[in-house]
């Protein structure tokens, strides 16, 4: 437990800091603007049967719901732990689970999305066939499989060594809670690199064969490659992003034993740049970057206003002309 003699500056894992009120506001300001445009897309999704039934979209909405939960998560995580609001060791350990999990989802998703836009584009003939709804349903399966694996040997590792009446106990929730020898924590981050340098080599394959494929395209078709290659790009920053994320318990590690303000800084920058702002990606990839997409979203926000405006202006329009007819 680190401690710091303030009666308004205490921490059980390095997390919070009670004067930093503000950046707690602004973190629930982020957090309510990156789930009610979640809740929109989400919403669109599942309207429309047409998404519904395309690879992509289908893997679009897993990052949404994933990332939705892994916000919420971790917000209430983050609040428990600014108000110093102790929760049981049992229901700690399910939720650090649980985001353990959700945030290994999201990179394991991105690969699977940039695959599929390298059959779309480098294999169009054969794009039908191989994402068809039993090879989603297999892919789906491995993604939440393969992501699951560090969660649970972190959950099992900690139950392995710890003695059965921690349980009992009352804790601020965090990740770190499950990591009680140094081992543990070099375990998982072993994992997730080797996870992380298969899925970097992974993108930059499909980066290369879709630019190949780009310059050798038609005119008519080459908007259409051009435009996957980027996002092929933005998602490889996505990963980028999450592969910092490895490292950053280790920068507040170092930065923890020369100064705790500072750390509470790295810390808070940390949360920001490495959970928040590759959760807000997505839906600039797919929700908005995507024209069919983004027209349907565009409906739902405005809920159905074009067109009832659209309709006002005809009516009108034709009522004109009717008293032109009749004036004449």
């Amino acid at each position: 437990m680190n401690t710091v003699n303030n009666s308004n500056v205490s921490t059980d894992s390095g997390f919070y800091i009670r004067p930093y009120g503000d950046r707690v506001l602004f973190v629930q300001i982020l957090v309510g603007i990156f789930l009610y445009v979640n809740s929109l897309m989400i919403f669109t999704f599942l309207k429309k049967e047409i998404f519904r039934e395309d690879t992509r979209y289908i893997l679009f909405a897993q990052t949404l719901f994933s990332d939705s939960g892994l916000l919420v998560i971790s917000d209430l995580a983050l609040l428990g732990i600014y108000y110093e609001y102790p929760i049981p060791m049992i229901p700690c350990c399910i939720l650090c689970t649980l985001m353990n999990w959700l945030n290994d989802c999201t990179p394991l998703t991105l690969v699977a999305m940039c695959l599929e836009r390298y059959v779309a584009i480098c294999m169009p003939l054969r794009h039908a066939d191989i994402s068809n709804s039993r090879n989603r349903k297999i892919g789906l399966l491995v993604i939440w499989t393969v992501s699951s694996m560090t969660s649970l040997i972190g959950i099992f590792g900690f139950l392995a060594v710890n003695p059965s009446h921690i349980l009992l106990s009352y804790v601020l929730c965090s990740v770190e809670v499950l990591l009680t020898f140094a081992w543990q924590a070099q375990l998982r981050a072993v994992l997730l690199q080797m996870y992380f340098f298969f899925m970097f080599v992974i993108i930059v394959f499909t980066y290369i064969k879709i630019m190949m494929a780009a310059r050798a395209a038609s005119s008519d078709n080459k908007k259409s490659t051009y435009k996957s290659l980027r996002t092929v790009a933005l998602h490889a920053f996505q990963l980028f992003l999450c592969l910092v994320q490895l490292l950053s318990p280790y920068v507040e590690l170092a930065v923890l034993q020369i100064d705790f303000m500072l750390f509470v800084d790295v810390r808070y920058a940390n949360f920001v740049v490495f959970i928040i702002v590759p959760r807000c990606l997505s839906p600039l990839i797919y929700g908005l970057r995507d024209e069919k997409f983004f027209l349907v979203l565009k409906h739902h926000t405005l809920f159905g206003l074009p067109k009832v405006v659209s309709a006002v202006f005809d009516a009108r329009q034709c009522n004109k002309t009717r008293r032109l007819h009749t004036d004449s």
